[in-house]
């Protein structure tokens, strides 16, 4: 892993590296227990691996408590994230979830939730809106599949900070092409 790091600082120069490692529970291809998910990210971040990695709110607060404290010490900053790839919660959950995370110590808040309808899209719209009026730290928002897409294009007016778009092949459900996304964006911008 430290070998694939330094090779990806290489092609990637000055660009900020992420490294994410999704459970299953969370739309990921492996389940890996609290300990070796702990044991994972506490390497990466020992060996000053990456500039962020996303952390699962869902795992033990202990670990969580632990490792935020290790990453910030060695200047990695820290997205916390929770993904509902079957429904949308109800919008006080994710403000909840939102505010959980950075009571949790998290420098980046992230949701993204499967809507089931429009009024579920409107929802985690209306949440981040709140959200983003009461917490301290940026915040990442979005409603996964077709109908979620307008979230993804949409949703800086609603105060979320960042969104993805594909470049190549589409990694998720709902994203954009790159190039669609920034001119979408450029669409909107009010």
């Amino acid at each position: 892993m430290k070998k694939l790091a330094n090779d990806l600082r290489k092609v990637l120069g000055n660009a900020v590296l992420l490294i994410t490692f999704r459970t299953k529970k969370e739309g990921g291809n492996q389940e890996l227990s609290d300990t070796n998910y702990f044991k994972l990210y506490s390497y990466v971040v020992a060996n000053e691996l990456s500039d962020l990695i996303d952390v699962e709110l869902f795992h033990d607060k202990t670990g969580i408590s632990k490792l935020l404290q290790l990453a910030h010490a060695k200047g990695i900053f820290v997205i916390m994230s929770s993904h509902d790839f079957k429904k949308t919660p109800a919008k006080s959950e994710i403000i909840t979830r939102l505010h959980l995370m950075a009571a949790n110590g998290a420098d980046i808040a992230k949701i993204a939730v499967m809507p089931q309808n429009v009024a579920d899209v409107l929802n985690l719209l209306e949440a981040t809106y709140i959200a983003h009026k009461m917490l301290e730290i940026p915040l990442i928002t979005m409603s996964m599949g077709d109908i979620g897409k307008i979230s993804r294009i949409s949703g800086q007016i609603f105060g979320s900070a960042v969104t993805f778009g594909a470049v190549g092949q589409i990694s998720a459900l709902g994203q954009i092409s790159l190039a669609n996304l920034k001119q979408d964006i450029q669409d909107l911008e009010i």
